[in-house]
């Protein structure tokens, strides 16, 4: 997000919410305002018999993305403004940014142009407290967990076992590995540590929970270490399910706001999607679904991770089924997919970029191609949007259609969705509408019967493309327990790279001839999903040198400046 986005996002009045409600079939009875801007809807109208028949489903996903992003959130705001533009009732479901990456690299993430949520400085800060809300059910069940400990550990508690840690919305790597309980009368100290809310097992079952009583029973499953014979213990069993619940009776609500065209936007819920499952809520997805043509949500990162986490771990748990997907590829990406230089944050484009040849970028156009086979393996049609940027050349964009076409996409189109608005993306609008109504034979990668390690290397060949998976003996051994203990039937939830189809993020393009390797897994039982850790990923990210927040401000007016 730049100055400019935000002076546009200023410049443009707001539609009353009221009104934006209504294109959702909603009344004000429906919301719970919190101020002007945004509003919680009540869940209580899932409750009613539908009325109509469910809208269309349309996920948006990328190729896999360079660390300045290729323009996901702006394609997912836009491609609603879009549709709406060509006479279709769409709104856009996204996640609410965590304030890490926020004041870390990314600055913002609510779209951004004529493409953007507003207003975005509430979008990317606390919004309605939700995150708030998730951290502080997470060390609400940290404290009940060593409050035991302290009165004698009644459980039988092996300190050895105990797998939950703390959270917090922020990156600190110097919290990544902590000891708690030190000096006189605090407990037995014990090493433990922090990852980011995002990664919390809390923000992932706020986002597969259907309702109160189903994120009720999540919570009370979630395990927090094992006695020495190896029992699970659980929230439950420490008695801290029912306050959480209650903590965040609020946040299972998503948060109605609107686009810069007054179209709806439903935030709610921030799971990572290299750690987590990368996708906005059920709920949201379910109350859109109710009153609209066109449901729009948004996957986080590539289609190998993001998007198939929404098809393999949320549509198995919510049982929607997708009509059609947008992936968003860049001319710049697919540069960068050649190995011929590399795009970092915080520093400008390599000079020359626009005059690299096509030799370049076919070089790296291996991993469109894999992506939207990618989608395509799950028996969905893929339109492909083009960001366009002012240094892409009418050769490129031309080569980079004939080759998603080639691929297999229903078809791909040049996109001014950030420069444009809407208007920069009805073409886009117009071809997924004829995606949907393509036959659909949506289906899932694998059973829920298939055991751990296949469904693993199920993923890891099929959709990462390696030759083969190499378990380290921490990985077994997990996976080992987790199938005698009743977890094996649970979808897999791979924490990666995001900036590789496969687990290096020195493996560009289409990399081949190479084994995935999983170092070890850890289990989310309310969630409902296992979660192998593949090369360096962390669960708590850094700050860089100079971070993003570093540049933040707020003028005389008291308007936040300053975020990129």
């Amino acid at each position: 997000m730049s100055l400019n986005d935000l002076n546009i996002a200023r410049s443009i009045p707001l539609r009353p919410l009221t009104e934006v409600a209504r294109v959702m079939g909603l009344t004000a009875d429906d919301l719970e305002p919190y101020g002007h801007s945004k509003a919680k809807v009540k869940l209580d109208l899932l409750r009613q018999p539908a009325t109509r028949k469910p809208g269309k489903y349309v996920v948006v996903t990328a190729i896999t993305p360079t660390p300045l992003g290729e323009g996901k959130t702006v394609h997912t705001v836009g491609i609603s403004q879009a549709l709406n533009r060509i006479g279709q009732r769409a709104c856009c479901v996204i996640r609410q940014p965590s304030m890490g990456p926020v004041f870390g690299i990314k600055g913002g993430a609510a779209g951004g142009g004529y493409s953007q949520v507003v207003p975005p400085e509430e979008l990317n800060l606390h919004l309605t407290g939700d995150f708030h809300a998730v951290t502080a059910a997470h060390n609400l069940c940290a404290a009940f967990l060593d409050a035991h400990l302290f009165h004698g550990n009644e459980l039988g508690l092996d300190l050895e076992q105990i797998s939950w840690r703390r959270v917090l919305d922020m990156n600190d790597r110097a919290l990544r590995e902590i000891e708690v309980a030190h000096g006189d009368k605090n407990g037995s100290p014990r090493r433990t540590g922090f990852d980011i809310t995002s990664a919390s097992e809390i923000m992932a079952i706020l986002g597969l929970a259907k309702d109160i009583h189903d994120l009720r029973r999540r919570l009370g499953a979630m395990v927090v270490g094992y006695t020495k014979d190896g029992r699970p213990v659980t929230a439950e069993d420490l008695k801290a399910a029912g306050a959480m619940t209650a903590i965040l009776k609020d946040a299972l609500k998503p948060t109605l706001m609107q686009t810069l065209e007054g179209t709806p936007a439903l935030v709610h819920t921030g799971p990572f999607a290299n750690i987590a499952h990368g996708n906005s809520s059920i709920v949201a997805d379910l109350v859109a679904l109710r009153g609209l043509d066109f449901v729009v949500t948004e996957a986080g990162f590539g289609a190998d991770m993001g998007a198939e986490k929404f098809f393999d771990i949320k549509c198995r748990a919510s049982g929607l089924k997708p009509d059609a997907a947008l992936l968003v590829a860049t001319v710049r990406a697919l540069k960068m997919h050649s190995g011929r230089f590399e795009i970092k944050a915080g520093k400008p484009l390599p000079d020359g970029l626009q005059k690299e040849d096509l030799d370049a970028l076919a070089a790296g156009i291996g991993n469109l191609e894999k992506q939207i086979e990618n989608v395509r393996l799950f028996g969905i049609p893929v339109v492909v949007a083009i960001n366009k940027f002012p240094t892409d050349t009418e050769a490129e964009i031309h080569f980079v259609q004939e080759a998603a076409l080639q691929a297999g996409a229903s078809a791909a189109h040049v996109s001014t969705l950030f420069t444009d608005g809407g208007k920069g993306g009805e073409a886009l609008a117009h071809a997924l509408v004829k995606a949907c109504d393509e036959p659909s034979s949506f289906r899932l990668l694998y059973p829920s019967e298939l055991p751990l390690k296949q469904k693993i290397e199920t993923l890891a060949t099929r959709i990462y493309g390696a030759d083969g998976v190499d378990f380290e003996p921490a990985a077994e051994r997990q996976l080992g327990l987790f199938e005698e203990r009743g977890y094996g039937h649970f979808p897999i939830c791979m924490a990666k790279t995001q900036y590789s189809l496969s687990h290096d993020p020195n493996l560009k393009g289409r990399p081949r001839g190479f084994r995935f390797k999983v170092r070890d897994a850890r289990v989310s039982v309310g969630a409902g999903f296992v979660y192998p850790l593949a090369g360096e990923i962390m669960t708590m990210p850094g700050l860089g040198k100079v971070p993003g927040g570093a540049r933040m401000d707020i003028d005389q007016d008291g308007n936040v400046t300053g975020m990129l």
